[in-house]
């Protein structure tokens, strides 16, 4: 059983998150705790690109962005796994130097010291080289940088299924299992 949180910045792609979160909400016999946070750039590209405030309405634990009172603040909570999806570059170079000005830093920084699993689904494109070693010095910290980069090989015929071709990738990093097209299948 894993303990996952969420976190969603105000970087484009917000299909992402959602086809994220409604995956593992379908995962739940494998999840003990999944917790959700947002920041308020988030909510409002989310509103823009899916124009709807479904967000709203996820059953799961959600987090204010200064609630340093949340479990997986601290390493004593035992989260197992933080996706940030979609991970915009100011959060990446924020975590990348260190900074916890906010629970997403927070919480990356505590899952990087502890040795557990940061997945960081970076959209941005094109890159800077200020990127490029944000990326370096998280990935040299343990973490993985996952690019909301979509593959096409399964056929994806809807945005859903698009977005589904890189979320399945991070499940499969986050350790869980799932049922999905598979190279060579």
């Amino acid at each position: 059983m894993q303990k996952i949180v969420v976190a969603v910045t105000g970087a484009s792609g917000a299909i992402y998150a959602k086809v994220l979160i409604n995956k593992l909400l379908q995962l739940g016999d494998q999840i003990d705790e999944l917790s959700l946070l947002m920041t308020s750039n988030a909510k409002e590209v989310w509103q823009t690109e899916l124009m709807d405030d479904s967000y709203k309405n996820l059953p799961l634990k959600y987090y204010n962005q200064q609630d340093f009172h949340a479990p997986f603040a601290s390493g004593s909570g035992q989260y197992n796994t933080m996706i940030i999806i979609p991970c915009s570059m100011g959060t990446l170079g924020r975590i990348a130097s260190g900074i916890s000005s906010d629970l997403i830093t927070r919480a990356a920084d505590v899952i990087l010291k502890e040795r557990r699993k940061l997945i960081c689904v970076a959209r941005e494109t094109p890159y800077n080289l200020i990127h490029i070693k944000n990326m370096e010095a998280i990935t040299l910290a343990g973490g993985v940088i996952c690019p909301a980069t979509p593959s096409f090989y399964s056929r994806p015929s809807t945005i859903e299924e698009v977005a589904a071709t890189v979320v399945d990738r991070v499940i499969d990093l986050a350790g869980l299992p799932i049922k999905t097209y598979r190279w060579g299948n």
